[in-house]
């Protein structure tokens, strides 16, 4: 009965394991950094990728796009990498996928093009006027809120001494 109790949860581990194995042994595709600037550099990496078997094509699919990167170095992690440089892409969210040289597929990952400085393409055209106003207003508020706790204050104290 114990040895039950024992091999029974070993033997469901071990087949789960078994079962979970091929998913770990897949091959990755990153980028770094996931999020960059229009006009920013990413570096698309297929870690599972043999040097040995020939360059690594990198399919980037998106808003605007659908291209072919070849890798260009060795990873220093291993597999092999290239750089993109983002000028004129279209702001959104990318798609990398990776085939090595042997035919294998590596994977895919994403990556998001942003506005540089990180505000939305077409902010205000403001000469700041609006933010002056809502300074003052808010200046003439807190004075206004002074003025009154001054005084509702000199008729307390008025009222304690009478």
């Amino acid at each position: 009965m114990k040895a039950r109790r024992v091999l029974i949860p070993a033997a469901g581990g071990i087949a789960l394991g078994a079962l979970l194995l091929p998913g770990t042994a897949l091959a990755d595709t990153t980028v770094s950094p996931s999020t960059t600037p229009v006009g920013g550099t990413v570096v698309l990496t297929a870690t599972g990728c043999n040097p040995k078997s020939g360059d690594a094509i990198f399919r980037v699919t998106g808003p605007d796009r659908d291209q072919n990167v070849r890798s260009t170095t060795a990873a220093a992690g291993g597999g092999l990498s290239a750089e993109l440089f983002t000028a004129g892409f279209t702001l959104g969210t990318y798609t990398v996928s990776a085939t090595c040289g042997d035919g294998t597929a590596d994977g895919s990952a994403t990556f998001t093009v942003t506005p540089i400085g990180g505000a939305e393409a077409g902010g205000r055209d403001d000469d700041g006027a609006g933010t002056l106003a809502t300074g003052a207003t808010l200046l003439a508020t807190a004075l206004g809120g002074a003025v009154i706790l001054a005084r509702r204050r000199r008729h307390a104290v008025t009222a304690a001494t009478h």
